[in-house]
């Protein structure tokens, strides 16, 4: 039988965690104040994805590995949905006003659209459109 989680719980390390916050938050996400501290704060991506937003300190009790600096390097880019062309826009729009860089130039396949930035750290974030009914017909 193949794995399958039930949830996904990214971990981030960040230089500020209420910055981060407070960034994500204009982004329009929420937070879970049971797994929040000074330390880490638990951002809700959906009911069943969650990133951990925590200082580099923090991270580091979890891993022996250095710290990739966001800034310079990339470990992973993070994708997620979004219901329409102009919620991609929108959502990158949102982060680049609110102190994030653009990542990369939108991309147009027709049936897939995204565009993606980058948050106050660094790390890259991809935002993505699926028309199914589109990719159906190619």
């Amino acid at each position: 039988m193949a794995f399958q989680s039930k949830n996904i719980f990214i971990n981030l390390p960040v230089k500020d965690v209420k910055k981060s916050t407070s960034f994500f938050r204009s982004l329009g996400f929420e937070f879970n104040a049971q797994f929040t501290t000074d330390d880490t704060a638990s951002m809700i991506i959906s009911d069943n994805i969650f990133a951990l937003i925590m200082t580099e300190d923090r991270f580091k009790e979890f891993s022996k590995k250095e710290i990739v600096d966001a800034t310079t390097s990339a470990e992973a880019i993070l994708c997620l949905s979004a219901d329409s062309r102009d919620q991609v826009d929108e959502l990158v729009n949102r982060a680049v006003a609110s102190g994030g860089k653009i990542s990369n130039d939108p991309q147009d396949h027709g049936f897939m659209y995204g565009w993606g930035f980058q948050d106050l750290d660094g790390h890259i974030w991809e935002v993505v459109y699926m028309d199914e009914s589109a990719m159906n017909q190619q």
